[in-house]
Protein backbone atom coordinates (compact mmCIF):
# COMPACT_ATOMS: atom_id res chain seq x y z
CA UNK A 1 0.00 0.00 0.00
CA UNK A 2 1.40 3.40 -1.03
CA UNK A 3 2.06 6.00 1.63
CA UNK A 4 3.40 9.52 1.47
CA UNK A 5 2.91 13.27 1.73
CA UNK A 6 1.12 15.38 -0.87
CA UNK A 7 2.11 19.02 -1.31
CA UNK A 8 -0.60 21.20 -2.80
CA UNK A 9 -2.75 24.27 -2.34
CA UNK A 10 -6.46 23.98 -1.41
CA UNK A 11 -8.99 23.00 -4.09
CA UNK A 12 -6.36 22.04 -6.68
CA UNK A 13 -8.26 19.85 -9.15
CA UNK A 14 -5.01 18.12 -10.11
CA UNK A 15 -4.40 17.07 -6.51
CA UNK A 16 -7.94 15.69 -6.30
CA UNK A 17 -6.92 12.88 -8.68
CA UNK A 18 -4.51 11.36 -6.16
CA UNK A 19 -6.74 12.02 -3.17
CA UNK A 20 -9.72 10.25 -4.78
CA UNK A 21 -7.55 7.36 -5.98
CA UNK A 22 -6.23 6.97 -2.42
CA UNK A 23 -9.81 6.74 -1.13
CA UNK A 24 -10.33 3.70 -3.36
CA UNK A 25 -6.98 2.00 -2.84
CA UNK A 26 -6.63 2.65 0.88
CA UNK A 27 -3.30 4.40 0.32
CA UNK A 28 -2.18 6.58 3.21
CA UNK A 29 -1.81 10.06 1.71
CA UNK A 30 -1.49 13.01 4.05
CA UNK A 31 -1.47 16.66 3.05
CA UNK A 32 1.68 18.60 3.90
CA UNK A 33 1.08 20.89 6.84
CA UNK A 34 2.00 24.59 6.73
CA UNK A 35 2.38 24.50 2.93
CA UNK A 36 2.03 28.01 1.46
CA UNK A 37 2.00 28.29 -2.28
CA UNK A 38 4.47 30.84 -3.63
CA UNK A 39 6.69 30.46 -0.59
CA UNK A 40 7.15 26.82 0.41
CA UNK A 41 7.55 25.63 -3.17
CA UNK A 42 10.30 28.24 -3.80
CA UNK A 43 12.53 27.24 -0.92
CA UNK A 44 15.86 25.47 -1.63
CA UNK A 45 14.68 22.45 0.35
CA UNK A 46 11.55 22.02 -1.79
CA UNK A 47 13.34 22.67 -5.08
CA UNK A 48 15.98 20.09 -4.20
CA UNK A 49 13.22 17.48 -4.06
CA UNK A 50 11.04 18.92 -6.84
CA UNK A 51 13.14 21.03 -9.26
CA UNK A 52 10.12 22.31 -11.21
CA UNK A 53 8.64 23.87 -8.05
CA UNK A 54 5.18 22.74 -9.19
CA UNK A 55 2.42 21.17 -7.18
CA UNK A 56 0.93 18.72 -6.60
CA UNK A 57 4.12 17.01 -5.53
CA UNK A 58 4.46 13.73 -3.65
CA UNK A 59 7.11 12.44 -1.25
CA UNK A 60 7.34 8.84 -0.04
CA UNK A 61 8.60 7.95 3.46
CA UNK A 62 11.84 6.56 2.00
CA UNK A 63 12.70 9.73 0.10
CA UNK A 64 11.26 9.16 -3.40
CA UNK A 65 9.64 12.03 -5.24
CA UNK A 66 6.92 12.46 -7.88
CA UNK A 67 5.74 15.78 -9.32
CA UNK A 68 3.13 15.14 -12.03
CA UNK A 69 -0.49 14.70 -10.97
CA UNK A 70 -1.24 11.69 -13.20
CA UNK A 71 1.92 9.93 -12.07
CA UNK A 72 1.06 10.56 -8.42
CA UNK A 73 -2.50 9.29 -8.91
CA UNK A 74 -1.18 6.19 -10.69
CA UNK A 75 1.29 5.51 -7.87
CA UNK A 76 -1.28 5.68 -5.06
CA UNK A 77 -3.94 3.73 -7.05
CA UNK A 78 -4.51 -0.01 -6.83
CA UNK A 79 -4.46 -2.55 -9.64
CA UNK A 80 -8.18 -2.24 -10.31
CA UNK A 81 -7.98 1.52 -10.80
CA UNK A 82 -5.05 1.08 -13.19
CA UNK A 83 -7.11 -1.16 -15.47
CA UNK A 84 -6.68 -4.55 -13.84
CA UNK A 85 -4.53 -7.29 -15.36
CA UNK A 86 -5.60 -6.68 -18.97
CA UNK A 87 -2.90 -4.79 -20.95
CA UNK A 88 -5.50 -3.35 -23.31
CA UNK A 89 -7.61 -2.00 -20.44
CA UNK A 90 -4.47 -0.50 -18.91
CA UNK A 91 -3.73 1.17 -22.24
CA UNK A 92 -7.28 2.52 -22.36
CA UNK A 93 -6.82 4.08 -18.91
CA UNK A 94 -3.66 5.83 -20.13
CA UNK A 95 -5.51 6.89 -23.28
CA UNK A 96 -8.20 8.72 -21.29
CA UNK A 97 -5.66 10.26 -18.92
CA UNK A 98 -3.81 11.68 -21.94
CA UNK A 99 -7.09 12.83 -23.45
CA UNK A 100 -7.87 14.75 -20.27
CA UNK A 101 -4.49 16.52 -20.24
CA UNK A 102 -4.32 17.28 -23.97
CA UNK A 103 -7.97 18.03 -24.81
CA UNK A 104 -9.98 18.85 -21.71
CA UNK A 105 -7.62 20.86 -19.49
CA UNK A 106 -6.45 23.39 -22.14
CA UNK A 107 -10.02 24.02 -23.32
CA UNK A 108 -11.36 24.25 -19.77
CA UNK A 109 -8.64 26.70 -18.68
CA UNK A 110 -9.07 28.85 -21.78
CA UNK A 111 -12.82 29.05 -21.16
CA UNK A 112 -12.99 29.36 -17.36
CA UNK A 113 -9.91 31.40 -16.37
CA UNK A 114 -11.03 34.59 -18.19
CA UNK A 115 -14.39 34.31 -16.40
CA UNK A 116 -12.56 34.08 -13.06
CA UNK A 117 -10.52 37.15 -13.99
CA UNK A 118 -7.11 35.45 -13.87
CA UNK A 119 -6.43 35.36 -17.61
CA UNK A 120 -7.29 37.72 -20.48
CA UNK A 121 -10.02 36.67 -22.88
CA UNK A 122 -8.35 36.07 -26.24
CA UNK A 123 -9.98 37.20 -29.44
CA UNK A 124 -11.24 34.41 -31.63
CA UNK A 125 -11.03 31.86 -28.83
CA UNK A 126 -12.68 28.55 -29.67
CA UNK A 127 -12.64 27.43 -26.04
CA UNK A 128 -16.43 27.15 -25.75
CA UNK A 129 -16.67 25.04 -28.89
CA UNK A 130 -13.74 22.87 -27.77
CA UNK A 131 -15.39 22.20 -24.41
CA UNK A 132 -18.66 21.33 -26.13
CA UNK A 133 -16.81 18.95 -28.48
CA UNK A 134 -15.25 17.19 -25.50
CA UNK A 135 -18.62 16.85 -23.77
CA UNK A 136 -20.24 15.57 -26.98
CA UNK A 137 -17.49 13.00 -27.47
CA UNK A 138 -17.92 11.78 -23.89
CA UNK A 139 -21.69 11.79 -24.33
CA UNK A 140 -21.41 9.43 -27.30
CA UNK A 141 -18.89 7.20 -25.50
CA UNK A 142 -21.12 6.92 -22.43
CA UNK A 143 -24.31 6.17 -24.37
CA UNK A 144 -24.03 2.43 -23.78
CA UNK A 145 -21.61 2.19 -20.86
CA UNK A 146 -21.49 3.39 -17.27
CA UNK A 147 -17.75 4.08 -17.03
CA UNK A 148 -14.98 4.92 -19.48
CA UNK A 149 -13.06 1.63 -19.15
CA UNK A 150 -14.70 -1.66 -18.23
CA UNK A 151 -17.51 -2.02 -15.72
CA UNK A 152 -15.88 -0.32 -12.73
CA UNK A 153 -14.45 3.09 -11.87
CA UNK A 154 -10.84 3.46 -12.95
CA UNK A 155 -8.25 6.22 -13.09
CA UNK A 156 -9.70 7.08 -16.50
CA UNK A 157 -12.92 8.22 -14.82
CA UNK A 158 -11.15 9.93 -11.93
CA UNK A 159 -8.76 11.95 -14.11
CA UNK A 160 -11.35 12.96 -16.73
CA UNK A 161 -13.81 13.87 -13.98
CA UNK A 162 -11.29 16.10 -12.17
CA UNK A 163 -10.35 17.78 -15.44
CA UNK A 164 -14.01 18.73 -15.98
CA UNK A 165 -14.58 20.11 -12.48
CA UNK A 166 -14.09 23.78 -13.40
CA UNK A 167 -16.41 23.46 -16.40
CA UNK A 168 -19.19 21.95 -14.30
CA UNK A 169 -18.56 24.37 -11.45
CA UNK A 170 -18.49 27.67 -13.33
CA UNK A 171 -19.93 27.28 -16.84
CA UNK A 172 -22.32 24.37 -17.33
CA UNK A 173 -25.57 25.74 -15.95
CA UNK A 174 -28.68 23.53 -16.40
CA UNK A 175 -29.57 24.76 -19.90
CA UNK A 176 -25.98 24.26 -21.10
CA UNK A 177 -25.84 20.74 -19.64
CA UNK A 178 -29.08 19.61 -21.26
CA UNK A 179 -27.59 18.24 -24.56
CA UNK A 180 -25.14 15.98 -22.69
CA UNK A 181 -27.40 13.64 -20.72
CA UNK A 182 -24.98 10.69 -20.73
CA UNK A 183 -22.00 12.80 -19.66
CA UNK A 184 -24.09 14.43 -16.93
CA UNK A 185 -25.29 11.06 -15.66
CA UNK A 186 -21.70 9.77 -15.51
CA UNK A 187 -20.44 12.97 -13.83
CA UNK A 188 -23.17 12.96 -11.17
CA UNK A 189 -22.72 9.22 -10.57
CA UNK A 190 -19.05 9.81 -9.76
CA UNK A 191 -19.73 12.95 -7.75
CA UNK A 192 -22.07 11.00 -5.46
CA UNK A 193 -19.68 8.13 -4.77
CA UNK A 194 -18.49 8.14 -1.12
CA UNK A 195 -14.85 8.19 -2.23
CA UNK A 196 -15.40 11.31 -4.34
CA UNK A 197 -17.56 13.02 -1.73
CA UNK A 198 -14.87 12.49 0.90
CA UNK A 199 -12.54 14.70 -1.17
CA UNK A 200 -15.00 17.10 -2.86
CA UNK A 201 -16.82 18.08 0.31
CA UNK A 202 -18.20 21.46 -0.79
CA UNK A 203 -18.34 21.08 -4.59
CA UNK A 204 -21.59 22.23 -6.22
CA UNK A 205 -22.63 21.93 -9.84
CA UNK A 206 -23.17 25.27 -11.55
CA UNK A 207 -26.63 26.85 -11.34
CA UNK A 208 -25.75 30.17 -12.99
CA UNK A 209 -22.83 30.45 -15.40
CA UNK A 210 -20.18 33.09 -14.82
CA UNK A 211 -20.07 35.95 -17.32
CA UNK A 212 -16.94 37.69 -18.51
CA UNK A 213 -16.07 40.95 -16.73
CA UNK A 214 -12.89 42.71 -18.00
CA UNK A 215 -12.59 44.57 -14.68
CA UNK A 216 -11.73 41.32 -12.89
CA UNK A 217 -8.56 40.75 -14.91
CA UNK A 218 -7.43 44.35 -14.42
CA UNK A 219 -7.90 43.92 -10.67
CA UNK A 220 -5.99 40.63 -10.78
CA UNK A 221 -3.06 42.29 -12.54
CA UNK A 222 -3.02 45.05 -9.95
CA UNK A 223 -3.08 42.59 -7.04
CA UNK A 224 -0.27 40.48 -8.47
CA UNK A 225 1.93 43.43 -9.39
CA UNK A 226 1.40 43.10 -13.15
CA UNK A 227 -0.54 46.33 -13.59
CA UNK A 228 1.95 47.49 -16.21
CA UNK A 229 0.40 45.06 -18.64
CA UNK A 230 0.81 41.55 -19.91
CA UNK A 231 3.79 41.73 -22.24
CA UNK A 232 3.09 38.39 -23.83
CA UNK A 233 -0.51 39.34 -24.53
CA UNK A 234 0.58 42.66 -26.04
CA UNK A 235 3.06 40.86 -28.23
CA UNK A 236 0.35 38.49 -29.44
CA UNK A 237 -1.95 41.38 -30.28
CA UNK A 238 0.76 42.91 -32.51
CA UNK A 239 0.93 39.82 -34.71
CA UNK A 240 -0.34 40.30 -38.31
CA UNK A 241 -4.07 39.81 -38.66
CA UNK A 242 -3.62 37.25 -41.40
CA UNK A 243 -1.70 34.91 -39.12
CA UNK A 244 -3.72 31.77 -38.53
CA UNK A 245 -4.93 31.51 -34.96
CA UNK A 246 -4.03 28.36 -33.13
CA UNK A 247 -7.06 26.40 -31.83
CA UNK A 248 -7.21 25.91 -28.09
CA UNK A 249 -7.05 22.13 -28.48
CA UNK A 250 -3.64 22.55 -30.17
CA UNK A 251 -2.21 24.70 -27.39
CA UNK A 252 1.56 24.31 -27.19
CA UNK A 253 3.40 23.14 -24.10
CA UNK A 254 4.52 26.60 -23.02
CA UNK A 255 0.94 27.90 -23.21
CA UNK A 256 -0.29 25.01 -21.08
CA UNK A 257 2.39 25.89 -18.54
CA UNK A 258 1.20 29.50 -18.63
CA UNK A 259 -2.30 28.23 -17.79
CA UNK A 260 -0.87 26.15 -14.94
CA UNK A 261 0.90 29.18 -13.51
CA UNK A 262 -2.22 31.32 -13.86
CA UNK A 263 -4.37 28.77 -12.07
CA UNK A 264 -1.85 28.44 -9.26
CA UNK A 265 -1.68 32.21 -8.95
CA UNK A 266 -5.38 32.14 -8.18
CA UNK A 267 -4.68 29.71 -5.34
CA UNK A 268 -2.28 32.17 -3.76
CA UNK A 269 -4.87 34.95 -3.73
CA UNK A 270 -6.56 35.62 -0.39
CA UNK A 271 -10.18 34.48 -0.26
CA UNK A 272 -12.55 37.43 -0.48
CA UNK A 273 -14.64 38.13 2.61
CA UNK A 274 -18.39 37.86 2.55
CA UNK A 275 -19.65 41.49 2.50
CA UNK A 276 -22.52 40.42 4.77
CA UNK A 277 -20.12 39.28 7.53
CA UNK A 278 -20.11 42.68 9.20
CA UNK A 279 -23.91 42.57 9.68
CA UNK A 280 -25.82 40.75 12.44
CA UNK A 281 -26.70 37.25 11.29
CA UNK A 282 -30.28 37.26 12.49
CA UNK A 283 -32.74 34.38 12.68
CA UNK A 284 -34.05 34.20 9.09
CA UNK A 285 -32.53 31.20 7.29
CA UNK A 286 -32.48 32.00 3.58
CA UNK A 287 -31.55 28.45 2.55
CA UNK A 288 -34.49 26.96 4.45
CA UNK A 289 -36.94 29.43 2.91
CA UNK A 290 -35.57 28.81 -0.59
CA UNK A 291 -36.11 25.07 -0.19
CA UNK A 292 -39.70 25.64 0.93
CA UNK A 293 -40.32 28.12 -1.90
CA UNK A 294 -38.88 25.72 -4.51
CA UNK A 295 -40.73 22.62 -3.33
CA UNK A 296 -44.05 23.88 -1.97
CA UNK A 297 -47.03 25.81 -3.31
CA UNK A 298 -47.20 29.56 -2.59
CA UNK A 299 -50.03 28.81 -0.14
CA UNK A 300 -47.35 27.18 2.00
CA UNK A 301 -44.19 29.14 1.15
CA UNK A 302 -45.58 32.67 1.59
CA UNK A 303 -47.02 32.07 5.09
CA UNK A 304 -43.73 30.34 5.94
CA UNK A 305 -41.87 33.46 4.80
CA UNK A 306 -43.87 35.75 7.08
CA UNK A 307 -43.69 33.32 9.97
CA UNK A 308 -39.89 33.14 9.82
CA UNK A 309 -39.00 36.63 8.55
CA UNK A 310 -36.65 38.54 10.87
CA UNK A 311 -37.56 42.23 10.40
CA UNK A 312 -34.87 43.32 12.84
CA UNK A 313 -31.97 41.93 10.80
CA UNK A 314 -33.42 41.64 7.28
CA UNK A 315 -35.27 44.01 4.99
CA UNK A 316 -37.65 43.93 2.01
CA UNK A 317 -37.17 46.20 -1.01
CA UNK A 318 -39.08 47.02 -4.18
CA UNK A 319 -36.87 47.55 -7.22
CA UNK A 320 -38.26 49.09 -10.41
CA UNK A 321 -36.30 49.40 -13.66
CA UNK A 322 -35.88 53.08 -14.58
CA UNK A 323 -35.78 52.80 -18.37
CA UNK A 324 -38.79 50.66 -19.24
CA UNK A 325 -39.45 52.77 -22.32
CA UNK A 326 -36.23 51.36 -23.82
CA UNK A 327 -37.31 47.73 -23.44
CA UNK A 328 -38.14 46.01 -26.73
CA UNK A 329 -38.29 42.23 -27.13
CA UNK A 330 -39.36 40.33 -24.00
CA UNK A 331 -36.55 37.78 -24.35
CA UNK A 332 -34.02 40.62 -24.31
CA UNK A 333 -35.66 42.02 -21.16
CA UNK A 334 -35.38 38.60 -19.52
CA UNK A 335 -31.70 38.45 -20.48
CA UNK A 336 -31.31 41.81 -18.75
CA UNK A 337 -32.64 40.29 -15.53
CA UNK A 338 -30.52 37.15 -15.89
CA UNK A 339 -27.37 39.19 -16.48
CA UNK A 340 -27.93 41.13 -13.27
CA UNK A 341 -28.51 37.89 -11.34
CA UNK A 342 -25.26 36.42 -12.67
CA UNK A 343 -23.24 39.45 -11.66
CA UNK A 344 -24.71 39.24 -8.16
CA UNK A 345 -23.93 35.54 -7.79
CA UNK A 346 -21.95 35.91 -4.52
CA UNK A 347 -24.88 37.72 -2.97
CA UNK A 348 -27.23 34.73 -3.25
CA UNK A 349 -26.56 33.11 0.12
CA UNK A 350 -28.01 36.03 2.06
CA UNK A 351 -30.60 37.29 -0.43
CA UNK A 352 -33.71 36.29 -2.36
CA UNK A 353 -35.66 38.02 -5.11
CA UNK A 354 -38.58 37.55 -7.45
CA UNK A 355 -38.26 39.86 -10.46
CA UNK A 356 -41.14 40.03 -12.95
CA UNK A 357 -41.66 41.20 -16.50
CA UNK A 358 -45.08 42.72 -17.21
CA UNK A 359 -46.50 43.40 -20.67
CA UNK A 360 -45.21 42.27 -24.07
CA UNK A 361 -42.83 43.24 -26.86
CA UNK A 362 -42.18 47.00 -27.01
CA UNK A 363 -44.50 47.62 -24.06
CA UNK A 364 -43.13 46.08 -20.90
CA UNK A 365 -41.81 46.86 -17.42
CA UNK A 366 -39.41 45.15 -15.01
CA UNK A 367 -39.85 45.23 -11.25
CA UNK A 368 -39.32 42.94 -8.33
CA UNK A 369 -39.33 42.21 -4.61
CA UNK A 370 -35.91 41.73 -3.00
CA UNK A 371 -35.12 40.43 0.47
CA UNK A 372 -31.64 40.50 2.01
CA UNK A 373 -29.73 40.55 5.25
CA UNK A 374 -29.32 44.04 6.71
CA UNK A 375 -31.42 47.20 6.70
CA UNK A 376 -29.67 49.20 3.95
CA UNK A 377 -29.16 48.68 0.22
CA UNK A 378 -27.03 45.53 0.02
CA UNK A 379 -25.40 46.56 -3.26
CA UNK A 380 -23.31 49.20 -1.49
CA UNK A 381 -21.55 46.52 0.57
CA UNK A 382 -19.37 45.40 -2.35
CA UNK A 383 -18.06 47.11 -5.52
CA UNK A 384 -18.73 43.83 -7.38
CA UNK A 385 -22.47 44.26 -6.73
CA UNK A 386 -22.77 47.80 -8.07
CA UNK A 387 -22.86 47.13 -11.80
CA UNK A 388 -26.64 47.18 -12.27
CA UNK A 389 -28.38 48.51 -9.19
CA UNK A 390 -28.29 52.19 -10.23
CA UNK A 391 -30.59 51.52 -13.20
CA UNK A 392 -33.33 50.64 -10.70
CA UNK A 393 -35.33 52.80 -8.32
CA UNK A 394 -35.25 51.24 -4.86
CA UNK A 395 -37.86 51.60 -2.16
CA UNK A 396 -37.59 50.01 1.27
CA UNK A 397 -40.88 48.39 2.30
CA UNK A 398 -42.47 48.21 5.71
CA UNK A 399 -42.87 44.48 6.53
CA UNK A 400 -45.80 45.26 8.83
CA UNK A 401 -47.93 47.04 6.22
CA UNK A 402 -50.73 45.35 4.31
CA UNK A 403 -49.48 46.91 1.07
CA UNK A 404 -46.12 45.14 1.48
CA UNK A 405 -47.81 41.83 2.19
CA UNK A 406 -49.90 42.17 -0.98
CA UNK A 407 -46.81 42.99 -3.06
CA UNK A 408 -44.89 40.04 -1.63
CA UNK A 409 -47.78 37.70 -2.41
CA UNK A 410 -48.10 39.06 -5.96
CA UNK A 411 -44.42 38.85 -6.83
CA UNK A 412 -43.73 35.56 -5.05
CA UNK A 413 -46.70 33.93 -6.80
CA UNK A 414 -46.17 35.62 -10.22
CA UNK A 415 -49.66 37.05 -10.64
CA UNK A 416 -51.43 40.36 -11.27
CA UNK A 417 -50.40 43.46 -13.19
CA UNK A 418 -47.93 46.31 -12.87
CA UNK A 419 -49.09 49.77 -11.70
CA UNK A 420 -50.20 50.66 -15.24
CA UNK A 421 -52.24 47.50 -15.78
CA UNK A 422 -49.79 45.42 -17.85
CA UNK A 423 -50.35 41.72 -17.21
CA UNK A 424 -47.68 39.45 -15.74
CA UNK A 425 -45.62 37.91 -18.55
CA UNK A 426 -42.86 35.90 -16.86
CA UNK A 427 -40.57 36.01 -13.86
CA UNK A 428 -37.15 35.00 -12.60
CA UNK A 429 -36.09 33.97 -9.10
CA UNK A 430 -32.79 34.99 -7.50
CA UNK A 431 -31.98 32.28 -4.99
Amino acid sequence: MATGTLYTYPDNFRAFKALIAAQYSGASVKLAGNFKFGETNKTPEFLKKFPSGKVPAFETPNGQYLSESNAIAYFVANEELRGGKCPFAQAQVHQWMSFADNEIVPASCALVFPLLGIMPQKRGSTARQDVEEVLALLNEKLLNCTYLVGERITLADIVVFCSLLHVYQYVMEPSARRPYENTNRWFMTLLNQPQFKAVLKTFKVCEHALVFDPKKYAEFLAKTGQAGGDAKQQKQEKKPKEEKKKPVKEVEHEEIEEMDATEEALASEPKSKDPFESLPKGKFNFDDFKKIYSNEDEKVSIPYFWDKFDSENCSIWFGEYKYNEELTKTFMSCNLISGMFQRLDKMRKQAFASVCLFGGDNDSTISGIWVWRGQDLAFTLSPDWQVDYEVYDWKKLDPKSEETKKLVEQYFSWTGTDKDGRKFNQGKIFK
